[in-house]
């Protein structure tokens, strides 16, 4: 449980080793970058950078993810999480960014869209879209 201490210092180590290459982790797991996003309130939402794309990864959730709590969402919190996770994203030697959303999820396409977002297609129930990152 992340409520004792030492547990969630775990889970805090793990998340940092997580972008290095040389990490272990399982043979369909790349290195991504985890950050939080907090405010005076406390914490806000989680955004996650993956390195690089997999056959999994390519046709189902990409580069980028994040969630933001429910409490604080239709506060714009995502769309500004997604517009600083891009310049992060390009430091990272990743343009464009490939972003997947479910098709019915509007709330989601309106955050990839107001960031540049173009869409590519839509594999099952994912539209997939490519973010440029080079241009913010």
């Amino acid at each position: 449980m992340l409520e004792r201490p030492a547990n969630f210092q775990s889970y805090v180590d793990r998340l940092l080793a997580d972008r290095f290459e040389e990490t272990p982790r399982a043979a369909d797991w790349v290195p991504c970058t985890t950050y939080w996003w907090v405010d005076d309130a406390g914490f806000v939402g989680r955004l996650a950078i993956r390195h690089r794309l997999t056959p999994d990864l390519l046709e189902v959730g990409g580069h980028i993810g994040y969630d933001v709590r429910p409490s604080r969402r239709r506060e714009g919190h995502a769309s500004r999480m997604l517009a600083e996770s891009l310049p992060l994203a390009y430091a990272l030697g990743i343009d464009p960014a490939l972003l997947t959303c479910d098709d019915t999820n509007t709330a989601s396409r309106k955050v990839i869209e107001k960031n540049g977002g173009v869409l590519e297609d839509q594999r099952g129930y994912k539209l997939r879209f490519w973010v440029p990152t080079s241009a913010v």
